[in-house]
């Protein structure tokens, strides 16, 4: 596995619309793997394909809760019910947090890593992560939606 770098906010690869994976191969597993590592290392709680270079719809995610780690491909938010605004972050926004309104509940459809579909609902913490992360896919930040933005630095 591999630890990969973060685009940050200006690269162009963050505003693209990701392309769907068409057939899960070996190599979509590793990246995968690299992904969840790369997440991990930089203490975030999800991390989208576009923001280590790749323009593919693939996302994983860990709120650290009885989901464990959430592998994503061809994510598609079918459901969304309700609004919260709540603050935000991104790593590829680093230091910069914001308020966004988004659903408070999702169901999100997707392929997982074994290539079979899946459908997942979620409230609270990871429906925000899953509307976070799929935004990336349609290559739209955070600091694009946010109704404020405040530069924090990170704590230690």
């Amino acid at each position: 596995m591999a630890i990969l770098d973060i685009k940050k906010a200006g690269d162009p690869v963050l505003k693209q619309v990701a392309a769907p994976v068409d057939r899960l191969t070996k190599w979509h597993r590793k990246l995968l793997d690299d992904m969840a590592e790369t997440m991990y290392s930089a203490d975030g709680v999800g991390l989208a394909a576009p923001q280590i270079g790749k323009s593919l719809r693939i996302v994983v995610i860990d709120v650290q809760d009885e989901n464990g780690l959430l592998e994503l491909i061809n994510p598609v938010i079918t459901m969304r019910e309700g609004s919260v605004t709540d603050s935000e972050g991104c790593l590829s926004v680093p230091e910069v947090y914001g308020d966004v309104e988004r659903a408070a509940r999702v169901t999100v459809e997707y392929t997982d890593r074994r290539s079979r579909r899946r459908s997942l609902t979620a409230e609270g913490l990871l429906a925000r992560c899953i509307q976070h992360e799929c935004d990336h896919l349609d290559g739209r930040l955070f600091i694009d939606i946010a109704v404020s933005l405040r530069k924090e630095e990170k704590k230690e």
